[in-house]
């Protein structure tokens, strides 16, 4: 069924160096996968992480060994539908979340084509045809970061800003964001994100100032594992607390609510290990009455097309999504890059992804 599995590692510069708590970029690698039928059907998935191993458990490098040397073997002997493979892989595979979700998203891109529909009426049916789009400020400047944010204002791009916090005293992070907070005004909606690097009495302190200076959102401010302290801090304040390195699928999803340990859920497809889990995630968080937000791993084009597909099938996005990462990208590697506009994302009406990728472009930046 399958002709040929192939896993290009493309480096392509960022518009500026992106601070985290846990790496500051300055390139991004796109792990992008490439299946193609018998038949001549070509389907796209991505596999994209963020700095190396510092994020989590794979890295561009062991994703492309690992579906060159495992998946690859058993998808060429498995038959079936998309379902059937997953389960296949899921027995023989162990982990490997996000070099399952690009061969998932390949997959599933082979059969919308098939059956000539957007890949999002394959995941059920979508509910909005465009979905809210933030922007993060992640220079570590507060001017550069006022000014910035106030651009995307303007030119009707963005109008929700994150900040990324967490490598500074908590003092410095909080009176950055603050004066960000202030500049812009009472109307714009302000979130930080400490990627897990505080502790919890770090972020007592660190909350409870930005909650008193009306930011809307605290995003995994404690180490992965700490669930009793996302739970307690939880419970303690008023402001939304938000689960994302903690959530690597439905199970996980399932214990966070059942402990109370998150009032909003930040889904990504490669962190739940597939576009169907993302959907199942979804549905732990509705029937557990926790808010979705549409995260990223900062993804190219094709990991962010199939995460706006999946999340178009969301009923509710309370907190909006976080799906700009083509944006943060030098180049473009689409024939007709991504519709943003109106502070939204335009998910295509065509078969499948609803892209074309420019495979020029992808050699040009392709690490050999």
């Amino acid at each position: 069924m399958y002709s040929k599995i192939e896993t290009l590692l493309v480096e392509i510069p960022t518009i500026r160096p992106h601070k985290m708590a846990v790496a500051t970029m300055q390139t991004q690698t796109l792990v992008l996968v490439k299946i193609t039928t018998q038949d001549g059907f070509v389907g796209w998935g991505e596999a994209t992480t963020i700095g190396g191993l510092g994020y989590g458990e794979e890295s561009p490098e062991s994703i492309k060994t690992n579906i060159e040397t495992y998946f690859a073997p058993l998808l060429q002997q498995t038959k079936g539908n998309v379902s059937s493979i997953s389960n296949t892989l899921k027995k023989n595979i162990n982990g490997n979340r996000f070099a399952k979700c690009a061969i998932q998203t390949a997959l599933l891109d082979i059969e919308a084509q098939r059956l000539n529909l957007p890949l999002s009426e394959v995941l059920g049916g979508r509910l909005r045809d465009s979905i809210p789009v933030l922007w993060v400020l992640a220079s570590g400047n507060t001017e550069k970061d006022i000014a910035e944010a106030k651009e995307m204002i303007a030119r009707k791009r963005h109008n929700i800003f994150k900040l990324k916090i967490g490598s500074r005293k908590i003092e410095e992070d909080v009176e950055h964001v603050l004066a960000i907070k202030k500049a812009l005004g009472k109307d714009i909606s302000i979130r930080v994100d400490v990627n897990r690097a505080w502790s919890e009495l770090d972020a007592i302190k660190g909350i409870q100032a930005l909650q008193d200076g009306g930011i809307d959102l605290i995003e995994q401010p404690c180490a992965i594992d700490n669930i009793d302290a996302m739970e307690r801090l939880t419970r303690k304040f008023d402001i939304a607390i938000m689960a994302d390195e903690s959530l690597m699928g439905p199970n996980t999803a399932y214990h966070l609510a059942k402990r109370n340990a998150a009032s909003v859920f930040a889904v990504k497809v490669a962190q739940s290990g597939g576009l169907i889990e993302a959907t199942e995630v979804n549905t732990v968080a509705k029937l557990a009455g926790i808010d979705l937000y549409g995260g990223t791993m900062l993804e190219g084009p094709v990991g962010t097309i199939a995460s706006a597909h999946t999340f178009s099938t969301f009923e509710t996005l309370a907190y909006g999504t976080e799906l700009f990462g083509p944006l943060l990208l030098t180049e473009e590697i689409l024939k007709t890059p991504l519709q943003y506009e109106n502070f939204e994302l335009v998910i295509p009406h065509s078969a499948g992804l609803g892209i074309q990728l420019d495979e020029n472009k992808l050699d040009q930046f392709r690490i050999r």
